[in-house]
């Protein structure tokens, strides 16, 4: 068999760039910072019940299971707004360049969740959550814009898919904490575990150095247009508009599904586990290791994306990894949530739905491709903003749901429909396997 080596040239074993330490250390860098923010953003899901269960009659309410359910989903959709102003990391990042605003975003995020444990009502914990969705929404943008830059040409799409595993990771991460920490101390210890990105912040803004395109894109002279725009205008000029809205409308179908399932995915284990007659503590850690087994499907969902879109096309990757979403959320929340015996087929199929989640990294992958450096980090933080304006509106809409109906299944199943929708937009999009990142 014929193969091709990093400079096309056929008939010679591809053989693959080697990296610099400041390569691989500005990838963990950007990894444990993704890998904290990750875990950060499942410590609600996973304490929430119990949060609210002692904050609610703090603030003048009963901690009964439907407000509990209310309220829960109106602070995440709190935080989630604050995940949507993050756009303003992007023209930033553009302006005085990536590592230092990456570490701002780390230490923004870690200070507010370790503040987190010191709520006494639901009002101050949903500020807290506020100010930490604002530094955990630009670390993404950032990490993503940071690896596609500075790792070599023939590395960085693999570079996406080992980036990507951190967030999982990080899920995985609090899941282990909330078995041990959370379970013997309760919601606040959990909280504080979350101000720890503050020392990865400090390394990161030490230790990694800027990205060459970053530096090579500083120091050349842009046209007046150009210049006069600015980033965030730039990427609604009529060459960009297009790339701008359709990705922004992609992302919003990936946080719609990505956190109608992470989010209940613990209380619906929790209420199955009840129901096959466990106890609350046990079923609270039940829900730990099912967040593990969404955590590893994932994990490998990211690994396995940049192969196949290498092999077969962006385009074509994504609708695959949308179709699976599609059937795997109406298969656990519509079908096994409802069984009489559904614990296991649910945590089952929790494995394959979290494979599927493994579309995100597309976004870290593709993004990059389609815009060039200087608007690359503003382009890739407006599009993750406009996803998680929209999620917070759904997530609201879903928390009224489950109130209305009684029932969080069949909501949460619902979501299936915005990945079928999904599959028509992705045509649109442009097909850049085989390009190289745009300088």
């Amino acid at each position: 068999m014929e193969t091709v080596d990093n400079a096309g040239a056929p008939g010679a074993r591809a053989r693959r760039t080697p990296l610099t330490r400041a390569q691989i250390t500005g990838f963990w860098g950007a990894w444990a910072g993704w890998t904290l923010d990750g875990m950060d953003s499942v410590i609600y899901a996973l304490v929430m019940a119990p949060a609210l269960t002692e904050l609610l009659p703090n603030s003048g309410y009963k901690a009964t299971p439907a407000t509990i359910g209310l309220v829960g989903s109106i602070l995440f959709a709190l935080f989630l707004v604050g995940w949507g102003l993050s756009f303003i990391w992007g023209p930033l990042a553009d302006r005085f360049g990536r590592t230092k605003v990456l570490a701002a975003t780390i230490f923004m995020f870690a200070i507010f969740t370790g503040l987190a444990a010191t709520s006494h009502t639901i009002w101050e914990l949903g500020l807290y959550r506020f100010l930490a969705g604002v530094g955990i929404g630009g670390e993404w943008a950032l990490a993503g814009t940071y690896v596609a830059e500075a790792w070599p040409e023939d590395r960085r799409k693999m570079g996406a898919g080992y980036l990507q595993t951190g967030y999982y990771t990080g899920f995985f991460l609090a899941a282990a904490l909330n078995y041990t920490i959370g379970a013997h101390y309760g919601w606040r210890a959990m909280f504080l575990t979350g101000a720890v990105p503050v020392i990865v912040s400090i390394v990161v803004l030490l230790r990694v150095k800027e990205s060459d395109k970053w530096r090579q894109a500083e120091s050349r002279t842009e046209p007046a247009a150009a210049r006069s725009r600015g980033p965030l205008s730039e990427i609604f000029s009529p060459r960009y508009v297009k790339r701008t809205t359709v990705a922004a409308v992609l992302l919003t179908v990936a946080i719609i599904g990505l956190w109608a399932g992470a989010v209940y995915e613990p209380a619906a284990v929790i209420q199955l586990a009840l129901k096959n007659g466990m106890s609350k503590p046990d079923a609270i850690r039940m829900a730990s290791i099912a967040t593990g087994v969404l955590s590893i499907g994932t994990i490998l969902g990211c690994l396995a994306l940049p192969p196949m879109a290498e092999a077969i096309g962006r385009r074509k990757t994504l609708a695959i990894y949308f179709a699976g979403m599609a059937v795997t959320i109406a298969a656990s929340f519509g079908w096994a949530f409802y069984l009489p015996n559904g614990l296991t087929p649910f945590i089952t199929l929790l494995f394959v739905l979290g494979f599927f989640g493994g579309n995100f990294t597309m976004f870290s992958l593709w993004l990059p491709e389609q815009f060039e450096t200087r608007v690359r980090a503003t382009a890739f933080a407006f599009c993750t903003s406009v996803g998680r304006f929209v999620g917070a509106g759904v997530n609201f809409l879903l928390g009224a749901a489950v109130l209305h109906m009684g029932t969080l299944g069949v909501p949460v199943a619902l979501t299936a429909l915005v990945f079928i929708a999904g599959l028509f937009v992705i045509p649109l999009a442009p097909e850049t396997r085989g390009e190289v990142l745009p300088q």
